[in-house]
């Protein structure tokens, strides 16, 4: 159907079909279409709250201090980027668990041992590592479903958590003191016009975020772990060692989950035995951000920048509906949301994979060549 067609007059096209036509053009760059969705939401805020429909001032202040919830949810989101793109039906329910069960080590180790800071957060992250080694080994080796592997540490580490913590939070002058790990400062140079802006998004999720975009697209690690992602039985052939790649996987997402662990005591200013597993828990919101932000389901096609920004939509929504909607019932509505937005992200990805689909052409691929690790199997680098 043309322009013509639609509007009656030559060259003119109505605004329905040039929005469809934007979005027929700009919805295979996720980032476009969450970009386009913040906007929204900003927009549909400040009316409400301009006729006076919120319970709160919708204001930049109000968006920077949401911030500080929007780090360990984009951090645990880049750990599922890296699992579900690994494929072979690639999840991780456990960060949330194993978020709670480093947490309480940190706290042992920092409150009630005495270690120095650097050599807690060390052996916190070092706990995660293990732990995802655990989820990475029944996986990749030994060939359990990630989903059943996953859901059975998750109740395994969260166990864990409340036995070892006697189900109550560790909290003293040492962890109460990394509060400040935190708080919101001033960004230097332009802060003076800016809102305050919560110290971890400097601290823990720009290093995290950069080292993460050179591992998936600088190394050949990263290569190869699309590779695995799109075509498993055409990486093998690539040479590629699929069940290291993927084991690996898992052990940076425990990795990730440990860090995020001392960002969530630092938060609370207590070490909890349920911070990444009460109401919702982490896991759940994290994939559904993953989803969003364009990280296939199937593997091998994921990017950074979509993470980002999804994170940074969910973040602003629960923040927007809580003013809408206040107390309980707010909380309810959040699930609601989460829920919608996985089932509409979802419902996209598998559009844009059949559009990529019909788009390829009928030749069958070559056969890779035996000892080609560049992982040039993968279809998927393109999507990064």
């Amino acid at each position: 159907m043309n322009a013509v067609e639609t509007t009656g007059r030559a060259g003119a096209p109505s605004v329905a079909e040039r929005a469809r036509l934007w979005l027929a053009s700009n919805v295979k760059e996720r980032g476009m279409l969450l970009l386009g969705l913040i906007v929204v939401l900003l927009v549909v805020m400040a009316i409400l709250d301009g006729v006076g429909m919120t319970s709160g001032r919708f204001d930049s202040d109000y968006l920077a201090s949401t911030l500080i919830a929007y780090v360990p949810l984009a951090l645990l989101a880049l750990a599922e980027l890296v699992v579900i793109t690994s494929g072979k039906g690639g999840i991780d329910l456990s960060v949330g668990a194993m978020v709670s069960l480093c947490g309480i080590v940190f706290g042992m180790l920092y409150q009630q041992a005495g270690l120095p800071l650097p050599l807690a957060v060390l052996l916190a992250v070092v706990t995660g590592t293990l732990l995802g080694a655990v989820n990475g080994y029944l996986t990749a080796y030994v060939g359990f479903p990630a989903l059943i592997t996953t859901l059975a540490t998750f109740y395994a580490y969260r166990s864990l958590a409340l036995v070892v913590s006697n189900q109550k939070p560790i909290s003293g002058d040492a962890i109460r003191d990394l509060y400040g790990a935190a708080k919101a400062v001033e960004i230097p140079l332009i802060g003076g016009s800016l809102p305050l802006v919560p110290l971890g998004v400097f601290t823990f999720l720009l290093p995290v975020a950069v080292a993460a975009w050179f591992l998936l697209n600088r190394t050949t690690y990263g290569r190869r772990l699309y590779a695995i992602g799109t075509n498993d039985t055409a990486a093998q052939w690539a040479g590629i060692d699929t069940r290291r790649t993927r084991m690996l996987a898992y052990t940076l997402a425990g990795s990730v989950s440990g860090l995020v662990a001392v960002y969530t005591v630092a938060q609370f200013a207590s070490a909890r035995p349920d911070a990444g597993t009460s109401g919702p828990g982490m896991a759940l919101p994290a994939i559904t951000i993953a989803v969003l932000g364009g990280v296939a389901i199937t593997g091998g096609i994921g990017r950074l920048s979509g993470i980002l920004l999804s994170a940074l939509l969910i973040v602003w929504l629960n923040a927007a509906i809580l003013l809408v909607v206040p107390g309980n019932d707010g909380a309810q509505v959040q699930l609601l949301a989460l829920g919608l937005v996985l089932v509409g992200s979802a419902l996209l990805s598998r559009t844009q994979l059949r559009r990529k689909a019909k788009s390829l052409p009928d030749a069958a691929p070559a056969a890779p060549r035996a000892g080609d690790d560049q992982g040039k199997v993968s279809a998927g680098t393109e999507e990064r």
